[in-house]
């Protein structure tokens, strides 16, 4: 499927069959070739609107997966770079794949270290992130989709506690389809046979791609403790209307949660 190095058919229906957690332990080798990895352009773009708004010292890819995301963080963040996943496959691949690259660098980056940050991978639940308020910058890139929408909340209170103060939650957001689009049939589609899936099959598999909303979002980070920017990444131009395809949300901790 997808590439010729990417999963089989039968690898990807086994995944579906399993937990969040043991299906990308299984598809963690062939995870780069899927489109489930953030593409590079919007890499690229979150890195260039980010360069602008810093600088930062330390920071976390939240659900880091095999490490799409670090890259980013190892061109903003020299102090240090952590990534998070609650996958051990995922995270040994992009240990991994790291390695591999200082290596193949060799003595290039051992001239250059006093400049490279330390990179850490930590395998951990984001619900209950083991850090404390240190980093001054938290990415994500594509992970979203496996929360449900009652799980924001916690979400967004865990990324505000490791923050320091005045520091940054940023992830890329792409608006929804239009009915009119294919995309929007096939997305719809692919909610509600994960829907069936989860009705009848356990363990569940979360992972639905129309349940993160702009407004949803923008209301629980600011419960949650955050003050909220939108940025336009204009690489990826404008709908019909006027509005950007694809935006940055950049989250800025200013103070303590609102109570329920």
């Amino acid at each position: 499927m997808f590439t010729p190095q990417g999963p089989t058919l039968r690898e990807l229906a086994v995944q579906a069959l399993s937990s969040i957690e043991h299906g990308y332990d299984l598809l963690a080798p062939k995870f780069d070739h899927t489109p489930f990895r953030t593409p590079d352009p919007i890499l690229d773009a979150v890195a260039s609107a980010l360069d602008r708004i810093g600088p930062f010292d330390r920071g976390l890819d939240l659900c880091c997966g095999t490490g799409a995301g670090m890259r980013v963080l190892r061109e903003l963040c020299p102090g240090s770079v952590t990534g998070v996943d609650i996958s051990a496959g995922m995270l040994a691949v992009g240990r991994e794949r790291a390695d591999a690259s200082r290596a193949a660098l060799g003595g290039r980056e051992r001239a250059g270290a006093d400049q490279a940050p330390c990179v850490t991978w930590v395998r951990g639940d984001a619900r209950a992130l083991p850090f404390s308020p240190v980093f001054d910058l938290v990415v994500s890139f594509g992970a979203f989709g496996h929360f449900r929408p009652r799980e924001l909340p916690g979400l967004f209170a865990q990324v505000h506690s490791v923050l320091t103060p005045g520091g940054r939650f940023a992830f890329p957001i792409v608006a929804p389809p239009r009915p009119s689009s294919p995309w929007y049939w096939a997305l719809l589609g692919f909610d509600a046979a994960m829907r069936v899936r989860n009705a009848v099959w356990r363990p569940p598999f979360v992972m639905y791609y129309r349940a993160f909303r702009l407004d949803e979002v923008r209301r629980e980070l600011t419960r949650a403790g955050f003050e909220v920017e939108l940025q336009p990444l204009p690489q990826f131009g404008r709908r019909p209307d006027g509005s950007p395809r694809c935006r940055l949300v950049v989250a800025i901790r200013k103070g303590d949660p609102t109570p329920a």
